[in-house]
């Protein structure tokens, strides 16, 4: 059987009143990309951070390639890539200078050919000599994805890497990350934006409160939820019997869940006996946020329980 790229074994961390993790299972193979979805304050980041050696635990164990991250430290750290959510530079050198020390932490003397196809795949070629305090927010997260990658680390973990950058970069940066999982790599991401999630991730883990929740692959996770969107543009209120189904409001728009497309006709038919108007229909199979949501939700009603 393949060392997993990451295992992760009745991992815990606690705080003073607060368990940020708790009894944490999961374990990631090889060559997977893989997905941890959660709200904010769910784990992830606390998790992120064990797995990278920044936090310690309170109890259990992580392993990166097979090695122990607080026995085995650096082997560890070596077969690791982490991409931060904060942006954390240093303004005193250029691009190329930091990619180069980045480097030199893994001992890669003459690293200066990935380097630059990895700054060619970021599009940050023309920024090489540009001091790092001058760059734009957008070009500094590009920098720390390719300071994670100047080792060519085989499991490589992105931690909203594309938060507050713009779309452009966004599709480069997925098109770089498909290519190295095609090659080999394992990928981890955390990200809000769960179309991300759902076009990339083969795998995904929901966190809540520090739990596992959910652990299946992407499909059979919305194979989960049977039912379907409803976009709608009325003149005049919708009905009270279907306010319970929003999930969207907006002045212009009212999206609906429900369960069957069966109730797509007397959702309509709802409307029409109270005198409101259908300007406009879609309907659309349920996607990721639908079974994120549905998931969170019966996530706090067991806890309620």
């Amino acid at each position: 059987m393949p060392t997993a790229a990451i295992a992760v074994s009745a991992l815990s961390k606690r705080y003073a009143r607060v368990t940020a993790l708790d009894a944490v299972d999961l374990t990631v193979a090889p060559g997977e990309f893989f997905g941890l979805l959660g709200p904010n304050g769910a784990g992830k980041t606390t998790l992120i951070s064990i797995v990278a050696g920044l936090t310690r635990a309170s109890s259990g164990r992580v392993r990166v390639m097979g090695y122990d991250v607080v026995d085995d430290f650096r082997a560890a750290r070596h077969s690791l890539g982490v991409v931060p959510q904060e942006l954390v530079f240093d303004p005193f050198f250029t691009v190329r200078e930091m990619l180069r020390i980045q480097s030199g932490y893994f001992g890669l003397a003459h690293n200066d050919a990935w380097i630059d196809e990895v700054m060619a795949n970021l599009d940050l070629t023309d920024k090489a000599d540009v001091n790092m305090r001058a760059l734009s927010g957008g070009m500094k997260r590009r920098v720390l994805v390719a300071q994670a990658l100047v080792h060519r680390p085989p499991v490589i973990v992105l931690d909203e890497p594309t938060a507050g950058v713009d779309v452009e970069l966004r599709q480069g940066l997925w098109q770089f990350m498909a290519r190295l999982n095609r090659d080999g790599h394992t990928i981890v991401l955390t990200t809000h934006y769960l179309e991300e999630a759902q076009q990339m991730c083969g795998r995904i883990a929901m966190l809540k409160g520090g739990r596992v929740v959910a652990l299946e692959r992407t499909r059979d996770l919305l194979h989960r939820i049977s039912g379907v969107q409803v976009s709608m543009r009325l003149h005049g209120p919708l009905p009270d019997a279907l306010r319970a189904r929003i999930i969207e409001e907006s002045s212009e728009r009212i999206v609906l869940r429900l369960a069957h497309a069966r109730d797509v006709g007397a959702a309509l038919e709802a409307c029409r006996s109270q005198g409101t108007d259908v300007q406009d229909l879609e309907v659309g199979a349920a996607d990721l946020e639908d079974v994120f949501l549905q998931v969170m939700s019966d996530a706090s009603a067991r806890s309620v329980a």
